[in-house]
C-alpha cells in the first residue's frame, strides 16, 4: 500500500509533470516510461525544481528501441517489470492514434496516451494530447505549440493501467 499523502491529486501532479517533460521532446518520440518514487527520497541525491511535490518522477531509459508504441510488446514489456518497493507508481506515455469519435473528424490524429497509477487500489489517471494540425498551430499563433489540451480522466486506457499495476503488485524479491 501506498504511504499516506500519495493520494490522487500526488499523481495528477506526478502526471502534469510527465507531460510537460514529454511534451518539451517533441513530437514522434518513442515510449517513455516514469518510475514515481517519493521525493523525501531522492530531495538529497538530485536538484529538484520543486521538492513540494510528493512524488518525484525517474525517466526509465532502458526501453528497446524496437517497442512500438500502442502494441501489445509494450504492455507485456510494462507488465513484466517489477518495481522496488520505493517506487510508488508509474507512468506511461506514447504516441498513438486516436480517433474522436465525438468529432465529425473520421481520420484518426496522431496523439499522446499519458497512463498512470500508483499503488494504491484505485489510483489511476489518463490523459490524451491530441497532436495539433499544421492549419490549427498556423491559427492559433506562434506560441500554439506551447498550448498543451488535455482530456481524459480515469478507465479511458484499463489496459495500458492493468499493466503498469501488475508491475507494481509484483515482488521483486521474489524473482531473486
Amino acid at each position: 500500500m501506498s504511504s499516506p499523502g500519495f493520494n490522487q491529486q500526488a499523481l495528477n501532479k506526478a502526471m502534469m509533470e510527465a507531460v510537460g517533460f514529454v511534451h518539451a521532446e517533441g513530437w514522434e518520440a518513442p515510449p517513455t516510461l516514469f518510475a514515481l518514487v517519493p521525493t523525501a527520497l531522492v530531495v538529497d541525491q538530485i536538484d529538484l525544481d520543486d521538492d513540494s511535490a510528493p512524488l518525484t518522477l525517474v525517466v526509465q531509459d532502458n526501453l528497446p528501441d524496437n517497442i512500438q508504441p500502442g502494441s501489445e510488446e509494450l504492455a507485456d514489456y510494462v507488465s513484466r517489470i517489477a518495481w522496488p518497493h520505493q517506487v510508488e507508481g508509474a507512468v506511461l506515455a506514447q504516441e498513438i492514434m486516436f480517433k474522436d469519435t465525438s468529432s465529425t473528424d473520421t481520420e484518426p490524429r496522431p496523439a499522446r496516451l499519458f497512463s498512470g497509477c500508483l499503488r494504491e487500489e484505485g489510483l489511476e489517471q489518463t490523459v490524451l494530447q491530441i497532436r495539433p494540425t499544421e492549419q490549427e498551430l498556423a491559427d492559433a499563433g506562434p506560441f500554439a505549440e506551447d498550448d498543451v489540451q488535455l482530456r481524459g480522466g480515469p478507465n479511458v486506457a484499463p489496459g495500458v493501467v492493468a499493466a503498469l499495476r501488475y508491475g507494481l503488485e509484483q515482488d521483486p524479491d521474489d524473482l531473486l
